[in-house]
């Protein structure tokens, strides 16, 4: 395996541009990038890839971006967004991506804080969010727009991406010396990107990272996860996301794998049965829904095939329980859960797309244990990891010879993880970013003097290394007796039955935990159906007896598995979903919990009322 020195030894001098040249000279015909909304799009190989990204950059170049600048990014997954990216950053810009969600108003903090002159947004859709504060953003002189067909007549500051792509090729062409220059002016510890965090309890904050902070990341994760090269994946969530950034940008250029781009994640379950990818990422939503669908399909089974997959799911996940215990498996029981895994399991996964998986990996919050076993039951292991648009992405990780369940691993080859002395957990090493950007372009480091990096995450380090996290630092409970209390872990527990889509634990200077339960808006509805209970709608099937009874019986499952002083008291459901539109999550799909208890002000009012 390949120690943690060969690691650094791979990253040094080696930028994202070099390796993108060196991609289309080694592995100029093997596939790179394909679009699996466009049934008409051919399969880019990485010589053609950087082909377009020369293309790309000499026309942006054109526009007058230059090295340092931002570049801000508005667009779903899809081919011309990585290559927008890798183009900027081939320019020594600073390419960010701003999540589709984000409001006009939001989006006018952004731009205006990145100062970008050149924004690149994908169409009507996103342009109806730009044009109510474009006026407003001084700073912005050119947007180019992915779609021809949404670009405003008779407006200059419009401009379609094909005529910048043209332009910039008919560049390239006559001087295909000028990007060489380009890609060999950038060094490692310049600025690859930025990212704009979620902003869960202030003002988003601008966090930029270097090619030596990104390449470390990846051959880190690939060397822990003994990936295969030219890997596979789907790039379905946000690019705003650090996580989707680091899988489906950077990793493809450190390893040449191939990039398939989904703009919609609702697409997610037919894009997997589709391509069958070697890596996948999921944030715990996507696993808990994944898991939750298999157990309605699951409840439709006949009775006979339904036991003999429970009795398989069993025989894994006792196999799973004793590797994640640190434990050898018997030979005798190690050769059964293959020839079951083969026999009863292996076709599942077929079905599901997820029979080529190298390794799959869960991030950006925790994922209840009862997911995590459900899924290994099927022979699927996700692998929690932990890190920060600050440590780009996982900072520690689990992986298939040294995981346990519960934690989010080890620290990634060259990092350090410490415990300050109020629980904050610190990280040092080369993943740590280069530091947030100011309103006037300098960019200000975040660590101390001995460099660690204060992630604002509680938590633990074990005996053996193992990282848990139990709570955002910002976000712990406070009772009014006194008691410190971790609401995620609450909120996780409730939220491992099907029914309850999305939960908040409540208990700041209150005599004791409440919470307020969402109804899931897609698997209530089957796991009604299931029991031939009828509503007309989530309101109706939320105040339904049987529905009622069943929450409760959740509720009392996770009061079995925390303190006294944790156990939710009262509850309150709702039934509208938490959206990234309605303003109480986060892009990432993070709590805004100010939000939320202020737009329920009186449900969590009643909770303490006698």
């Amino acid at each position: 395996m390949t120690t943690q020195q060969s690691v650094a030894a791979q990253v040094e001098g080696q930028t994202i541009a070099k390796l993108l040249r060196r991609n289309a000279a080694e592995f100029g015909d093997l596939p790179a990038l394909t679009s699996l909304d466009d049934p008409d799009a051919t399969t880019l190989t990485w010589a053609q890839v950087r082909d377009e990204v020369a293309a790309v950059a000499r026309g942006l170049a054109d526009l007058g971006l230059r090295a340092g600048q931002r570049l801000m990014i508005m667009s779903a997954s899809r081919p011309e967004h990585i290559v927008t990216d890798l183009a900027a950053a081939n320019l020594g810009a600073i390419p960010c991506t701003a999540y589709s969600t984000l409001s006009s108003e939001q989006l006018r903090y952004v731009v205006d804080h990145s100062s970008a002159p050149i924004a690149v947004i994908a169409g009507s859709d996103e342009l109806a969010r730009w044009r109510p504060v474009l006026d407003d953003l001084p700073s912005v002189r050119q947007v180019v727009v992915f779609d021809a067909d949404a670009v405003p007549d008779g407006d200059a500051r419009f401009l379609p991406y094909t005529a910048l792509r043209d332009r910039g090729a008919a560049l390239h062409r006559s001087s295909p010396q000028t990007f060489e220059a380009l890609t060999d002016a950038v060094k490692p510890d310049d600025p690859l990107s930025m990212i704009y965090t979620s902003g869960t309890t202030g003002v988003p904050k601008g966090v930029v990272l270097s090619h030596r902070n990104a390449i470390h990341e990846a051959i880190a994760l690939h060397t822990l996860h003994e990936a295969p090269p030219h890997l596979s994946n789907i790039s379905y969530l946000p690019l705003a996301h650090i996580a989707e950034r680091e899988l489906s940008l950077y990793m493809p250029v450190v390893r040449a794998g191939h990039v398939h781009t989904l703009a919609d994640p609702a697409g997610i379950a037919g894009a997997l049965a589709r391509v069958r990818p070697q890596g996948f990422f999921g944030v715990p939503r996507v696993w808990e829904k994944m898991v939750a669908g298999l157990k309605t399909m699951l409840a439709g089974v006949p009775e006979d095939r339904r036991e003999a997959l429970l009795a398989a799911s069993s025989l894994l996940q006792e196999g799973y329980r004793l590797r994640s215990a640190g434990a050898d498996v018997p030979p005798d029981l190690a050769d059964r859960i293959a020839e079951t895994d083969r026999t009863v399991l292996a076709p599942i996964r077929a079905m599901l797309g997820l029979d080529h998986l190298a390794f799959a990996s869960s991030g950006a919050a925790a994922l209840p244990l009862e997911v995590l076993y459900f899924a290994a039951g099927l022979g699927v292991e996700v692998h929690e990891v932990w890190g920060l648009s600050e440590t780009t992405g996982a900072a520690t990780s689990n992986h298939a010879k040294a995981f346990k369940a519960g934690t989010v691993g080890k620290p990634v080859a060259d990092v350090e993880v410490a415990v300050a002395d109020d629980g904050e957990l610190l990280v040092r090493g080369p993943i740590v970013f280069l530091g947030y950007l100011q309103a006037d372009g300098t960019i200000t480091p975040a660590t101390d003097a001995d460099g660690w990096f204060a992630t604002g995450d509680i938590g633990t380090v074990d005996d053996e290394g193992f990282v848990t996290i139990t709570d955002r630092k910002k976000e712990l409970i406070v009772t009014a007796g006194g008691k410190n209390i971790a609401p995620t872990r609450i909120e996780g527990l409730l939220k491992e039955h099907p029914l309850i889509g999305q939960a908040i634990a409540i208990g700041d200077d209150r005599p004791y935990v409440t919470a307020l339960v969402v109804l899931d808006d897609e698997m209530a509805p089957a796991w009604a159906a299931t029991r031939g209970i009828e509503a007309n709608d989530l309101e109706e099937l939320g105040a339904h007896p049987a529905v009622r009874a069943e929450i409760d019986r959740a509720v009392e499952a996770a009061n079995e598995r925390l303190a006294r002083v944790e156990q939710v008291k009262r509850y309150h459901v709702l039934t509208r979903p938490w959206t990234p539109e309605s303003g109480e999550v986060t892009p990432t799909l993070k709590l805004k919990r100010r939000v939320i208890t202020s737009r329920h002000d009186a449900d969590i009012a009643a909770l303490y009322t006698p």
